[in-house]
């Protein structure tokens, strides 16, 4: 699990520094780094909702008997915000598409470990699953978007930069060179490139 957390933080670094950057400061607009800024602080926010799921583990007891609403609803804002800006087939998308495998599988082994029912997990897994793709159709169908699609891009670059961050830095044993994880960072990196 580790070394997927550091493939897609990687992954997602490398296609947020190659593809939403150029875009965003294409424009010469230098208001884009408030947005920026501004997507670091909302995904400061969500975490402190969500207990860090964004970024490969969870700080809530196994024994919780109450199903965690809030953490739900924020995985699923962070999810519907990273899908506004992914309207075509590019790295972006396939680095979301990634980072959001470990998401589902820690929140699933939350909901099995607290004896939640099998259709609730299929219910609460699929509508987490239908939020990016959900972000995507709105932005691609809704007018108010078009305008402020830089904005958005910015602001979904900032949530991106500090998940991807963070899963990088957070994907290590006592901040020690691991030659795998390099390798594995390395491959995600030159994939999103590729992309």
């Amino acid at each position: 699990m580790k070394l997927l957390l550091a493939f897609s933080g990687a992954f997602l670094l490398s296609a947020v520094a190659t593809e939403f950057l150029p875009e965003i400061y294409e424009s010469g607009d230098a208001r884009f780094g408030f947005y920026l800024i501004a997507g670091v602080f909302v995904q400061i926010i969500l975490e402190f909702f969500s207990k860090g799921a964004e970024h490969g583990h969870l700080h809530v007891h196994n024994d919780v008997a109450q199903f965690p609403y809030a953490l739900f609803v924020s995985l699923c804002i962070h999810a519907f915000l990273e899908g506004m800006p992914l309207q075509e087939a590019n790295g972006m998308t396939y680095g979301v598409a990634i980072h959001k495998i470990p998401i589902a599988f820690i929140f699933t082994g939350f909901l099995i470990s607290n004896k939640a029912s099998l259709a609730k997990i299929l219910l609460v897994i699929g509508l987490f699953a239908v939020m990016s793709p959900l972000g995507s159709f709105i932005a691609q169908h809704a007018e108010f978007t078009i305008d402020a699609m830089l904005p958005i891009k910015a602001l979904v670059a900032g949530i991106v930069l500090h998940v991807s961050t963070t899963l990088i830095l957070e994907s290590s044993d006592g901040h020690q060179f691991n030659l795998a994880k390099m390798l594995v960072m390395l491959a995600g990196a030159g994939l999103a490139f590729l992309i």
